[in-house]
């Protein structure tokens, strides 16, 4: 074999990362004489993943329900990424900005477009079925989306609609999240009483929720957008990309939800209750909680409006 001048000077290279770290090169170079090549069921831990379905019923759309909501919370994992990546930046440009917004943007319209897959692949009636044995999990559950709200915004605008303003200059965000809007969404409508889901849901992610909101008050995607210079923050692109990630969040994506327990859960005689005891008719509409990342970006008529055309297209 011919020492080329470029594997020469990649072998100086590496001798040098490995000196730097204090270990020996040559030791290295034997172990790859042993090692095996990597494969791409290896690489990707393709057996692990094909097997972490685990249904519990025997019907088989099951499957489907599960290995869609695996696939979503792998997505939540990839837009995270891009928001704890964009919070680090002290002095962001507005292409590095534009490009890392845009990835997250993308990301959920890829899970928006998807849900029809899941809506349109599981019989009704088997669904209304095997539904049954999830109680009390519910979707409402998946924290990486709470992660992503946190991630978004300031806290107070993830404040219940009813309480935004009074507690608007309350800087303690445990007692903000006592009033987090969600809350209500897995509150019991007859008793006004706290369901097996929310109470569970708060015991384990409680703690971690309030840690991430004291991390991300300067970190969070507004407060990125803000260390922007002004020309930049002016500009359509900035502005428009964080716009279509306060309509993916807030409303193309409840309302895929909201579409689903239509088709699944709405009845001429009466509403099937969601699993959990959540309040779906009241919590999933975009134009009931009024939730809005960044509303310095949307007039006072679009705010008004929040949602209801999309609502109502849903159900046309």
């Amino acid at each position: 074999m011919e020492i080329t001048p470029e594997l020469k000077e990649k072998l100086s290279l590496l001798h040098e990362k490995y000196a730097a770290l204090g270990e020996d090169f040559n030791a290295y170079l034997e172990g790859l004489l042993y090692a095996d090549v990597t494969t791409y069921w290896d690489y990707i831990q393709l057996d692990t993943l094909l097997s972490l379905q685990k249904p519990k019923t025997s019907f088989p759309d099951e499957v489907v329900f599960i290995m869609y909501h695996q696939i979503t919370e792998l997505y939540f994992k990839l837009a995270l990424r891009e928001f704890e990546a964009l919070g680090k930046i002290q002095a962001p440009t507005k292409a590095h900005f534009v490009d890392r917004v845009g990835r997250i943007n993308r990301y959920f319209d890829a899970l928006v477009k998807s849900f029809e897959i899941m809506i349109n692949g599981m019989d009704r009636e088997e669904f209304l079925k095997f539904r049954m044995s999830l109680l009390p999990a519910s979707g409402f559950q998946s924290a990486q989306y709470r992660e992503i709200e946190i991630f978004s915004t300031d806290f107070i605008n993830l404040v219940a609609k009813e309480q935004r303003e009074q507690l608007r200059e309350e800087t303690d965000l445990t007692r903000l999240f006592e009033h987090i809007y969600w809350k209500a969404g897995a509150t019991e409508v007859a008793t006004n009483k706290k369901t097996l889901t929310l109470i569970q849901f708060e015991e384990k992610y409680r703690d971690q929720f309030i840690a991430l909101a004291n991390n991300c008050r300067d970190k969070n995607l507004w407060q990125v957008y803000l260390r922007l210079s002004e020309a930049d923050q002016a500009d359509e692109n900035v502005q428009q990309a964080l716009r279509q990630n306060d309509i993916n969040v807030n409303i193309n994506w409840p309302l895929a939800h909201y579409k689903s327990a239509v088709r699944y859960l709405a009845r001429q005689d009466k509403d099937v209750a969601a699993t959990g005891g959540t309040n779906w008719q009241k919590y999933l509409p975009p134009r009931f909680q009024k939730r809005i990342f960044y509303p310095v970006l949307w007039t006072a008529e679009e705010q008004e409006n929040w949602g209801k055309a999309w609502v109502e297209e849903s159900l046309s």
